[in-house]
């Protein structure tokens, strides 16, 4: 018997603020999704999180909504989103705040936190995020699920309202890598029947990148990823220290968001011009600012992440898969600052354009989810998940938030064989 998740969002979405769209399709035997604002669903607004498209309605699917309905699943609705997919907190002006299911008033992350919310607290099986330099996998780190960014292009970006084409991901979150697998399926055209088959990590050579005394990670993300590769240990895989080659977290930071911020400019420049009102000041300025910036500025961008991406290609030879945490801290209040190295372990990915997995490690002192990534070889996704299933078995599957597990609403088992 599969969970009601009709009367769940009834329920609990008005409390987290994760769906802002819904559909009336009824709820079939297939997965049920949740899709990102910046994914056309048709019928639905494709607003982007951006309040100058809120009457902008989508006339058809985006392909990878095309592939979940031919295959069977259902579209529950749409979820927010940080405005524009520029921004990793998910506190949007125009649509509310999303709120983090494990502590409200905490940030989901972004810029897919509504996804992360839903998936999170049960409020569907799958959600549909897009991922720029990490806006998938902090999501799924600061809300207490499993989350996965394709290689680059393997699931068709048709019908989604790019922020950076270049660095741009569609992806899952999922609440196990098991049904992770089965969304990619759908999404990337994988056979039907395929199975999970979940690989034995004995003998596998696995690089761990932790930041040396470049990237501080807080105490409760240090201690939880320390305890997740002891665990790993048990697994008899080879670890070695990694460094990415080339790639510098201050530099790589400014060159992945100024190309962000040109590739941004020049989808919402005609919008901007006619109802710059519609826009906050804050994502307008970042736009206009990085469509100011000179040739060779835009270019040294550019070229730093293509030097990246080309260095990436040798880490393989040493290498069958990294191990790193997927955000320096965990979810931060949304009266705190917000920190600027969020992605600083998840860009490096987007930049090389590599399948990178963000999994549950447990909870921080505070109850807050921890995670680890995993990260492998470009177009090696089924690898990845493989990977992913066998740390999974050993970190285990994140449980409902505190006051979500609400058995009245529909029979909620996430082992039921039904589901």
């Amino acid at each position: 018997m599969t969970p009601d998740y009709r009367a769940r969002i009834a329920r609990f979405n008005p409390r987290l603020n994760a769906y802002v769209d819904l559909t009336d399709e009824p709820a079939e035997a297939g997965l049920a999704f949740a899709v990102k604002s910046n994914i056309a669903v048709r019928g639905l607004p494709l607003t982007a999180g951006i309040g100058a498209y809120r009457q902008r309605i989508a006339d058809r699917d985006a392909v990878c909504v095309e592939r979940i309905r031919a295959a069977g699943g259902t579209i529950l609705g749409s979820v927010n989103m940080h405005e524009g997919a520029l921004g990793a907190t998910t506190a949007n002006v125009a649509y509310g705040i999303t709120h983090n299911p494990w502590a409200e008033g905490f940030t989901t992350g972004g810029s897919s936190g509504g996804s992360g919310a839903a998936v999170a607290a049960g409020l569907c099986d799958v959600a549909l995020g897009t991922d720029t330099m990490g806006s998938i996998r902090i999501p799924a780190a600061y809300c207490g699920c499993q989350g996965f960014k394709p290689s680059y292009a393997l699931i068709p970006d048709a019908g989604v309202v790019p922020l950076s084409p270049t660095l741009d991901h569609v992806g899952p979150l999922a609440r196990d890598v098991n049904t992770l697998w089965r969304a990619m399926r759908l999404l990337a055209d994988w056979p039907a029947d395929e199975p999970l088959v979940t690989l034995k990590l004995n003998g596998l050579r696995a690089g761990v990148w932790q930041g040396d005394d470049a990237v501080t990670l807080t105490a409760a993300v240090k201690g939880a990823f320390s305890s997740a590769l002891e665990k790993v240990s048990f697994l008899r895989t080879v670890c070695a220290p990694f460094v990415p080659p080339v790639y510098d977290y201050a530099r790589s930071r400014r060159a992945g968001l100024l190309i962000s911020e040109i590739e941004g400019f020049e989808e919402h420049s005609v919008a901007i011009g006619e109802t710059p009102e519609g826009f906050t000041d804050q994502f307008r300025t970042l736009l206009l600012w990085g469509r100011a910036q000179s040739a060779e500025k835009v270019q040294a961008a550019y070229d730093h992440v293509a030097a990246v991406r080309e260095a990436a290609e040798a880490v393989w030879r040493d290498h069958d898969f990294i191990l790193a945490p997927v955000a320096p801290q965990t979810a931060f209040a949304l009266d705190e600052e917000v920190p600027a190295n969020q992605a600083d372990f998840t860009a490096w990915a987007n930049f090389a354009g590599l399948p990178a997995a963000a999994l549950w490690a447990g909870l921080s002192p505070g109850g807050l989810p921890c995670a680890i990534q995993v990260i492998g070889p470009p177009g090696r996704d089924k690898f990845v998940l493989q990977v992913a299933a066998a740390l999974e078995q050993v970190l285990g599957t994140p449980p409902l938030p505190p006051g979500y597990e609400d058995y009245s609403i529909g029979r909620f088992l996430r082992n039921d064989p039904m589901l």
